[in-house]
């Protein structure tokens, strides 16, 4: 008789390499390369458009905290480290010297990566994020260049948008602001000249 495969938990994520990038999805410890430098310029993209006006207060009406992967627990075999995070204040009222986070996050946004993780962040995670109640949830495809946003009701995600770099829009749960959608993506390359 075969004995059933341990179940990782946080003490396994912890005792990974601090350079390596981990996560825990149903038991299971999954690593990833560091991110691409588009993933990276989506992420911090992100950042810099919702930071000042929600996180600081700068233009916006403050109240959240707006952080990049930090960990997130949701159950003992389920710890996630996502792109961007986000919570209201006054759910996560004092975050300093957590970790992991154990408060279900208010919004969540996952930048897409090549091969794995599409199927990681399109349906696992997001399985887990609606299992759990989260109520925002963001994907950005920094290679389309789009962003995808979506609304939990009853349970289920619903597509609230669908962006490309053209769109100046009002995305939820950060409708007070107009987002620049362009600027979460690297500048399109210059076409080659033509000899």
């Amino acid at each position: 008789m075969t004995a059933a495969p341990k179940l990782a938990t946080y003490a396994d994520l912890l005792a990974t390499p601090e350079d390596v990038k981990a996560e825990i999805l149903a038991g299971e410890l999954v690593t990833q390369p560091s991110a691409l430098f588009e993933h990276s310029y989506a992420q911090s993209g992100v950042v810099d458009g919702l930071r000042g006006p929600f996180d600081r207060g700068r233009g916006g009406p403050g109240g959240w905290w707006i952080v990049v992967e930090v960990d997130v627990q949701f159950t003992d075999h389920d710890v996630v480290r996502p792109d961007v995070v986000g919570w209201r204040r006054e759910r996560l009222p004092s975050p300093w010297g957590k970790r992991p986070v154990e408060v279900v996050p208010d919004w969540l946004c996952e930048v897409l990566s090549p091969k794995k993780g599409v199927r990681r962040d399109r349906v696992i995670k997001r399985e887990l994020y609606a299992r759990h109640g989260v109520p925002f949830y963001w994907l950005i495809d920094p290679v389309a260049a789009v962003l995808e946003a979506f609304t939990l009701e009853r349970g289920r995600w619903v597509l609230t948008g669908t962006y490309d770099r053209g769109a100046v829009a009002r995305v939820p749960p950060f409708e007070a602001i107009e987002l620049v959608v362009a600027d979460l993506f690297m500048p399109e390359p210059p076409e080659s000249a033509e000899e």
